[in-house]
């Protein structure tokens, strides 16, 4: 504790990488599952050929993955942000297309009859109805994206894996410990601030 009372500095600017990485990396996963999720809700072809691909990219070991890329984007941010947006394609559009299929075919119909187009429906019944589910995957995807992020320094990524590899080299037990229980409270911040959102659009759905 003493170490990072004397080098908060540090730690908070290591915070802040790895939530900038984080962050960017599932806003990108998100987007990019979005739009595949919707497609893969109303073809079954479409669905196993994304959840095949996706899953694939999902065995790669961690370092494995950020050492194929170095030779494509080189060192830095960006490699690690490709791993991680990788990594959470999978769960995100599982539960998308799920969510949208599990939608209830009485409400969907009776939007039909008042004359709903297919967008309109798709913003305003089935998005909202599997909102829960959307949000149960992006639970998964964030404590993963947090961690695969700590592993990331290792390609100059920054975050708080710097904290720990270079306390590791140094045989500085406090540094390590720093990044280390920094990265656990943030992945338990972010599970429990989502899981409290995901119980709140259970409440509404239902």
């Amino acid at each position: 504790m003493k170490w990072i009372a004397n080098n908060w500095d540090q730690v908070l600017v290591a915070l802040y990488q790895h939530v900038v990485i984080a962050a960017t990396s599932l806003a990108i996963a998100l987007a990019i599952s979005l739009a595949v999720g919707i497609v893969a809700a109303r073809s079954e072809r479409i669905f196993r050929w994304s959840i095949g691909l996706s899953g694939f990219l999902y065995t790669i070991p961690t370092l494995a993955f950020l050492a194929l890329l170095i030779p494509v984007v080189g060192l830095g941010r960006a490699n690690a942000i490709i791993c991680m947006v990788a990594f959470s394609l999978m769960i995100l559009i599982r539960n998308i297309a799920t969510g949208i299929r599990e939608a209830p075919a009485d409400v969907v119909d009776a939007a039909r009859g008042m004359g709903f187009s297919s967008l309109q429906i798709l913003a305003r019944v089935e998005l909202p109805l599997a909102a829960p589910i959307i949000v149960a995957g992006l639970r998964i995807a964030a404590v993963t994206v947090i961690s695969v992020a700590v592993v990331a320094a290792y390609v100059n990524a920054g975050g708080l894996g710097t904290l720990i590899f270079s306390g590791i080299s140094n045989d500085h037990a406090p540094k390590i410990w720093a990044g280390a229980l920094t990265a656990c409270a943030l992945a338990v911040a972010v599970d429990l601030g989502l899981a409290q959102i995901e119980r709140v659009l259970r409440r509404r759905a239902f």
